[in-house]
Parts: C-alpha cells; structure tokens; sequence
C-alpha cells in the first residue's frame, strides 16, 4: 500500500464515527428515511443490559481541568478539560437513576450518524442505565479501569462495559475528551463539539491526538488517586492495580499510556490501530490484548498495523478477531439500534452478541492480570464462543 493510501486508510478509520449513517455501522435500510412515530416505535424505552457481579452500581461525573497542559485543539480553550463519568462498587440501590446521556449531546451523535429526525434525542438520551447517582461507595479497594471512546464517539458509547465492570467490583473512569466528540456536555450548559474531527487528517496529527489522550489518562490517574482532590473516590482505589482499555482511537490511547506511565498494569485495544510508531512499543513486559472485528484487524483485513504491534509485545499478549462483527460492535451502539429495529442487515452479529463477547473478555482480561484470576476463556479458542479468533498461532 502506498504512503497516500495508507494516510487515507487512517483518516478513514479515524472519522468512522462521523461518517457511518447508523448507530453501529451504514446500512441501505429504507426505514431509516421515516422517523420512529411512522414505524410503530413511538415511546420506544431503550435500556442497557443489566450489570453482571454481587455489586449494585454508583455513578459520579467529575469535571476535570489540567491547568499545566492547553488544549490542542482549540487555541482559545485556556486548559485542557475532561468530563469523567466514574462507575464504581456501591452499598445499595434505590437511588436516582443515571442518565445515559444529555439531549443535546444526543441530538448531536444522531445528526452525526444521519438520524437526525428519525431517532428522537430524548429516546437515546433517556436510554436506562443500570447506576445510581452518588450511591454509597461499597467498603473495600479495588482495581481501577480507565475507558477511553472513539474518535469523534462520547464517553457514554462505552456504558454498559463501565458498569458492568463496576458491578463485578472495579472502579471505572470513561472519559470525555475536550473537542475529540461530537458533542460533550460540560458545566454550565456548554456543548464541545469536534474541533478536532476538522484538523486530525495526517498521521503525525493521529500520533499527536493519541499522545494526547495518554496524557489525559494520566492525568485523570492522578486526579482519581490523589486524596484532596477526589475524597470518597480515590478511597475506593488500589493504586497497585490500573487498568486502561478504549475503542478505536481510545484503543490506540490505551497503549501509548501504559508506554508512558507505568502505574497501568495491562490495557485492551477494541478494534483500533495504534498510529504511534513503532506499534505496541514501550510496554515492556505488562499484559496486552487487542480484540478487533475479522474484518478490520483479521488477517484478511484493511492495512492495520497490528502485526507491528504484536511484534512489540513482549509479555502475555492476545490477539483475537471475532467473525461477523464490524467497527461499533465492541460499544453500546448496536445493542441499541438493535432495540430501535435500526441493525445493519450488512452486519451478520447481534448487538446482543457483540457485546456478550466484548463483556466476556474485557472483564476476562482484567480479572486475570489485575485480580490474579484464572479465566481460562482466554486460554484459546471455546465452543460458546465459536466467533472469536485467536491469532498467531495463540
């Protein structure tokens, strides 16, 4: 492949989100032309799959300043700012539910995903979530996961991973990157929307938005950890067992932030190159699995640099491809355009599907390398879960 064509094959994976019709992937459907009133699907409820593990689940969203770093993005923006949604082990239920996300940002990835009109704001916004608003914190230290979404995706496409994790005892911080979503909602009413989409376009700008996302991660690290600036929260966290995982571009932070701060014990790419180079580098011996669409990161797939990556990997590592999935399957979006009757008919796996194996295995990897669990599902391949794919050999 050629210079030019493989900068082409990035941007393109890059604006994915920006650039697919649908709330998981494209597709040809003539009912996306009508809006859901015209389809039988008025008040339509959409909910996230319960939580899994003994733990009923709290939420707190934090807004995060790093006063020593500007934003990239947007040269009027004095400081580089974060929303941060925290999941995380609670004592009891009965609390007010948490919102999945607001109205306007919802309104803002349907625009962005060619629905807008046909999907009503307030049906994705008002999608049930399984948290509880400032619950009690359940008593005990646990391991901490960071998430970090897509490019141009908000923090909120990766609930369901986040709570779930939370109910089965981990702290889980999904994170907002200033300017890198569509639309994120921060204090007092304000809408960031994707300045960054209009500038990332060459790999040395992919490189800097990566870089970038590692420092937000760390950054976030220390915020949750530290005492006087998190209280309750940093309580919660055994400082000793860190993990990051993201999808897509998140993926891609993912790596280049256990590379850089060596407080993140083990990390998972979901379907995202690594666009820092050399690929997978720098991670010394500490745990690493890339869990990717066939299609995508298979062996038959576009021009992804994951055989640099694993070349770079020298402590346990995986590489695993799952058959039928594409780009979005390994977030909330198919699960919820499933229940909108919006699927792509392109796509042979169930949002239901996708994210059963997306649970499986994430929660799989963490429980091994940071609670020391044996998971034999990552052993090699299973009967129950016949689209997965182990790589090279493993």
């Amino acid at each position: 492949m050629t210079t030019r064509s493989r900068r082409a094959a990035l941007a393109t994976l890059l604006t994915f989100g920006l650039s697919a019709p649908l709330l998981g992937a494209a597709s040809t459907s003539s009912t996306h032309s009508r809006p859901l009133s015209d389809r039988g699907a008025d008040g339509c409820e959409l909910a996230l799959p319960p939580p899994a593990g003994p733990y009923p689940v709290g939420r707190r969203v934090l807004h995060l300043v790093d006063r020593h770093r500007a934003d990239p993005w947007v040269s009027m923006a004095a400081n580089r700012e974060l929303m941060v949604s925290v999941s995380y082990p609670a004592r009891s239920t009965g609390g007010r539910r948490a919102a999945y996300m607001a109205v306007d940002e919802a309104q803002l990835l349907l625009e962005a995903r060619g629905l807008g009109g046909v999907v009503p704001a307030a049906t994705v916004a008002g999608t049930r979530t399984h948290a509880q608003v400032s619950a009690s914190p359940a008593s005990g230290r646990f391991p901490l996961v960071l998430l970090s979404p897509g490019f141009s995706m908000p923090r909120s496409t990766l609930t369901a991973l986040a709570d779930d994790l939370a109910g089965r005892g981990y702290v889980v911080a999904s994170v907002d990157h200033a300017y890198e979503s569509v639309g994120t909602q921060f204090p007092g009413g304000r809408i960031l929307t994707c300045a960054a989409c209009e500038q990332v376009n060459t790999p040395a700008q992919e490189a800097l938005a990566v870089r970038g996302r590692a420092a937000d991660l760390s950054y976030v690290i220390d915020e949750l950890t530290s005492y006087q600036r998190t209280r309750v929260l940093s309580g919660m966290i055994d400082p000793r067992r860190i993990g990051i995982a993201g999808h897509s571009i998140g993926g891609a932070a993912a790596a280049a932030t256990m590379a850089a701060d060596p407080r993140v014990r083990a990390g998972v790419d979901l379907d995202g190159d690594f666009f820092v180079h050399p690929a997978g580098a720098g991670l010394g011996r500490r745990p690493f699995m890339m869990l990717g669409a066939d299609s995508t990161h298979g062996p038959d797939g576009h021009d992804t640099d994951w055989p640099e990556a694993w070349s770079h990997l020298h402590g346990w590592k995986r590489w695993l491809t799952v058959t039928g999935a594409e780009h979005f399957s390994f977030t909330d979006l198919p699960y919820l355009a499933d229940q909108l009757g919006l699927s792509d008919p392109a796509v042979p796996l169930s949002g239901v599907r996708g994210w059963s194996i997306t649970r499986d295995y994430v929660t799989a990897f963490f429980d091994r390398h940071l609670r020391e669990l044996p998971r034999p599902i990552l052993d090699g391949p299973t009967a129950s879960e016949p689209e997965v794919m182990f790589r090279d050999g493993v």
